[in-house]
């Protein structure tokens, strides 16, 4: 993997890191625990990454090539303004060869915990020996972790050299299109053709493949999903998918296609029908968790939790999940009923020794993800209320912590008040900050929201993130057992893991 990242930063704001304030918040390199990247997965906030980061004299050819594609995809239309269709994108696989059609595919929706069963399911399958394909969307801090082939990020080469290929016809798309009166490709329909052809070129096996926003619509659903997957469904991108539960789920019902296998976690009574009627109107079978499938047993240990899961089609005791909180549970015991799903049609149990290594060494960055130790400071892309109460009910149940201290920014679109009501009874202190998101709330404006809820004692405010950490720290170690959570916001979250990658603390 190389070392360009991607993560924006604001031209305007000529004030640069201040790496000795960095040590102060992190420590060294030498005070960080040997913890694996865990934890609480959600729905993402799209963000369409304002800037590139500016060329390194450093960097190599490889690195140039793909801050070009990046500064190429960010040229278009953004991820916060998707376009409801699935032509253009038809359009362009098409004139392809349609590389989406040359392996088999897994496709996931939902709106919290997609990234972390898609990631769990890909690292089953590459136990099996399969080499695997897998999109998920967006990236923490570098564009190739969108685009994952055999476990490891794309290569700068090889990104550089797959948009180079499709180039040509992404620009003879955005002909017709602009001759038609419509939109041109935007990000992520460039993007999810970039990916079907990298897949297709590597070559892969399988494809487990996230949806972006939504299904029915999504740039992804031209692809044809075997097997469809859904982690539980709740109100977000409400602007867009509809302001209740049965209009998402009815949105997100589209990925099921003709006589497919779905494999759903336990969802809103409202969700699930939506999720049945589509399956019996495509005469595809239903396996959902409760019935089908469910986690026996799920105990907290060292580094995650142990649990026990009845699958479709077998039992599989005592499995080390390095991942915290029992929704981790659910998505894996949803992961599990995917993969006997894809291998066996749902028959075949999974062989015990190659899917518990599969879950072992399953990853998902940026949730509950441990930073440092000393006192222990924890990112959590948590953005939405219902990912929110996941990560409070974590905190109680996996960390012996006497006072939590939360760094908390939140993007302007986004339920901020429903997302401060379900981490208040978990935290103690909020310190208040913004991302370098154009779309981030105000910070002020944002505190006022939280003193509402919580009230003026429990509340600080600091705009620079890495000064907020700062004080954060200072807060938690007034407490013989206290801790950090940086959440609300993917883009908060990216930020400060850039922060500390670029300069040495990661």
């Amino acid at each position: 993997m190389s070392d360009t990242p991607n993560t924006p930063r604001d031209d305007e704001d000529d004030e640069t890191v201040d790496t000795g304030a960095l040590a102060d918040v992190f420590g060294t390199r030498d005070d960080f625990g040997d913890f694996p990247t865990l934890g609480d997965d959600d729905e993402r906030d799209h963000d369409d990454r304002d800037d590139a980061r500016p060329a390194s004299p450093d960097e190599s050819a490889d690195q140039a090539a793909a801050r070009t594609v990046y500064e190429e995809l960010l040229a278009r239309i953004g991820e916060n303004a998707p376009q409801p269709r699935l032509g253009a994108t038809r359009r362009a696989v098409e004139l392809l060869g349609d590389p989406q059609r040359s392996y088999p595919v897994i496709h996931i929706t939902g709106t919290n915990g997609k990234t972390s069963t898609s990631r769990m399911i890909e690292s089953i399958l590459r136990a099996y020996g399969l080499r695997t394909g897998l999109m998920t969307s967006p990236h923490l801090t570098r564009v190739n972790e969108r685009i994952v082939i055999d476990g490891e990020s794309i290569s700068d080469a090889a990104l550089a050299e797959n948009w180079r290929d499709i180039q040509p016809y992404l620009l003879m798309v955005d002909t017709e299109l602009a001759a038609a009166a419509e939109e041109p490709l935007t990000y992520f329909e460039a993007l999810t053709v970039l990916a079907f052809a990298s897949f297709a070129d590597a070559p892969v096996d399988v494809v487990v493949l996230e949806v972006g926003m939504g299904g029915e619509w999504d740039s992804t659903n031209v692809a044809d999903g075997q097997v469809a997957v859904f982690t539980p469904i709740a109100l977000d991108h409400t602007k867009r998918l509809g302001d209740t539960v049965t209009e998402i789920a009815r949105t997100k019902s589209g990925i099921i296609k003709p006589s497919a296998n779905v494999v759903t976690s336990a969802q809103l009574p409202e969700a699930l029908a939506e999720l049945e009627r589509a399956a019996d109107l495509t005469e595809s079978t239903l396996a959902v968790e409760g019935t089908g499938f469910e986690v026996l047993s799920s105990a907290v240990a060292v580094g995650g939790q142990l649990i026990s899961v009845r699958g479709i089609a077998g039992r599989y005791d005592d499995l080390a999940l390095p991942f915290f909180g029992r929704h981790q549970a659910q998505n894996a015991a949803t992961a599990i009923a995917a993969v006997e799903t894809f291998l066996g049609n749902g028959s075949q149990a999974l062989d015990p020794e190659i899917l518990a290594t599969g879950l072992s060494q399953a990853t998902s960055p940026g949730r509950l993800q441990i930073l440092a130790n000393d006192p222990l400071i924890l990112l959590d892309a948590a953005h939405n209320p219902h990912g929110a109460r996941a990560l409070a009910d974590a905190l109680g149940e996996y960390f012996q912590l006497d006072r939590v201290v939360a760094v908390l920014a939140v993007l302007a679109d986004k339920d901020a008040a429903g997302i401060i009501r379900a981490l208040a009874p978990a935290v103690e202190q909020f310190v208040i900050t913004q991302s370098d998101s154009d779309r981030s709330l105000d910070a002020d404006e944002l505190a006022s929201i939280v003193v509402g809820i919580v009230g003026p004692d429990r509340v600080t405010v600091e705009t620079n993130v890495v000064t907020a950490l700062g004080v954060a720290r200072d807060l938690a170690e007034e407490s013989e057992k206290g801790g950090v959570v940086v959440t609300g916001s993917i883009t908060l979250v990216g930020e400060v893991l850039a922060l500390t990658e670029e300069d040495g603390w990661k």
